[in-house]
């Protein structure tokens, strides 16, 4: 598994246990990595990944919501939510992530981590918000 994929997987996780905890503090998140055992250039990536959803947590959050077509964002498998939370922020903020990484990378983890039918349903949520980016982006004049 490559470096960047570990830290993926390791920033949905930390999501899902601070969600499953009930804990909005990231006191725990030293002794998360200590139990997760990632490397420091891994570690390195998943506090940006997580350091960056905290940042734009609304705005992300709210375009799962509106991406997450028929389904209630509080309903959706908390496995699910949080994949595609990583996943969200580095297709609206990390540039230097193309899109079809983002979402492969998601799909992997959330048939690794989740359902059968996860990797098919955040492929579809994801494809919409990378549309849905692409068109509220405006080409720059030369």
């Amino acid at each position: 598994m490559g470096l960047r994929r570990d830290a993926r997987e390791a920033a949905a996780q930390y999501l899902y246990q601070r969600e499953m905890q009930g804990d909005e503090s990231d006191t725990a998140l030293t002794e998360f990595y200590d139990m997760r055992g990632l490397s420091p250039s891994g570690r390195r990536f998943c506090d940006a990944l997580l350091q960056g959803w905290m940042r734009h947590r609304e705005s992300v959050d709210e375009a799962i919501r509106k991406n997450a077509l028929n389904f209630e964002f509080n309903r959706l498998s908390a496995v699910d939510r949080n994949v595609l939370r990583v996943a969200t922020y580095e297709l609206l903020h990390c540039p230097d992530v193309p899109p079809a990484v983002a979402i492969n990378e998601a799909i992997e983890i959330a048939k690794k981590f989740s359902t059968g039918d996860s990797g098919k349903f955040v492929n579809g949520v994801l494809d919409n918000i990378r549309k849905q980016f692409r068109a509220s982006v405006k080409p720059s004049a030369h």
